[in-house]
């Protein structure tokens, strides 16, 4: 077997012992997770993730490893961006600390295998149609000015969303008190209960974050324009997505409580993408910005943002007590 025949081999084997690590030790039915648990889950996939990087150090080399570790850092910041927009959902409907972890954990196991789909996919087009990488770029420029300048006031509001408008419309569901359950019997017919609106809705949501996720990391592994995907770019692609996605269960306990203490981390986020838009688009001019260097950018970007944002809020209390 090749190296790389063997790292998919970890990784898949890795994933799945995992999965039943977390399923059967770490996570119990009808169970609330504290800060403390969600701490040792995110320490866990985490340190995983890490371990997997060292791995390919040792099997691939230490650009792969450079490459993966780049990307999954990419893929976790955004996906505190996600987080974010779950809380928001998990509070629209009202979901009982018992049932949220069951049905965060559907929704990201649904979030991989559409983000698994979408990455075959990208892939594939990428390949075929080089120029759809400079959509993507400028894409990417979109997305980053919008994230850059979004204000507060412009907050995700689940009610108002197209998919919510579409299950109200098609699909038949009630209000019930579900209990844990995700469809209800009532008069014969079967329901559709909250608690499957919001699996559906992390699901969906995970999807259109992903628009942004996946070409960014195609952006940062892909060595040359007009140079086909190699079996490294994809596996490093592949295991920095499911990686980052599967710890998103355990962050969003560890940031519940947190979630209005960085402000300013969708600005680091924005930059970051403004960059990687502007990484593409001068591929072109057959520029190519070195992963090394992409990883520099995101790193400060994303530690900066973090910084700025702890020191704004300690230095708001202060303003506000000096104020008359």
């Amino acid at each position: 077997m090749s190296p790389t025949q063997i790292s998919y081999l970890t990784f898949g084997i890795v994933l799945v012992l995992a999965l039943i690590f977390d399923l059967g030790l770490l996570s119990k039915k009808n169970t609330t997770i504290t800060i403390k648990k969600a701490l040792y889950q995110t320490v866990f996939w985490v340190g995983l993730s890490v371990a997997f990087c060292i791995f390919l150090w040792f099997e691939d080399g230490s650009r792969v490893a450079t490459k993966y570790f780049t990307a999954y850092l990419m893929e976790w910041s955004l996906s505190i961006d996600n987080i974010f927009v779950f809380i928001l959902i998990f509070s629209y409907f009202k979901v009982e600390e018992s049932d949220t972890a069951r049905a965060l954990l559907i929704g990201i196991l649904l979030a991989i295998i559409f983000r698994i789909a979408f990455i075959a996919l990208g892939i594939e087009l990428i390949e075929r149609f080089h120029w759809i990488l400079y959509v993507f770029g400028f894409f990417l420029l979109y997305t980053g000015y919008k994230l850059f300048f979004k204000k507060d006031e412009e907050e995700f509001n689940p009610g108002e969303t197209k998919l919510y408008r579409f299950i109200q419309k098609y699909l038949r569901f009630t209000n019930v008190e579900p209990k844990g359950r995700f469809t209800l019997t009532l008069h014969g017919k079967v329901y559709f209960t909250n608690l499957a609106v919001v699996v559906l809705m992390l699901a969906a949501i995970d999807v259109v974050f992903a628009l942004d996720s996946i070409p960014t990391v195609v952006s940062l592994v892909r060595e040359k324009a007009n140079v086909p995907f190699s079996e490294d770019d994809i596996l490093v692609i592949y295991s920095s997505n499911v990686f980052a996605v599967l710890g998103l269960r355990s962050l969003f306990f560890l940031l519940k409580g947190a979630v209005n203490q960085f402000d300013f981390l969708q600005q680091g986020i924005a930059v970051v993408l403004i960059f990687i838009g502007i990484k593409m688009l001068i591929e072109y001019f057959n520029i190519h910005i070195s992963i090394y260097i992409s990883l520099g950018v995101i790193v400060v970007c994303l530690v900066s943002s973090i910084i700025y944002s702890i020191y704004h809020k300690r230095k708001m209390p202060q303003q506000s007590h000096h104020t008359p």
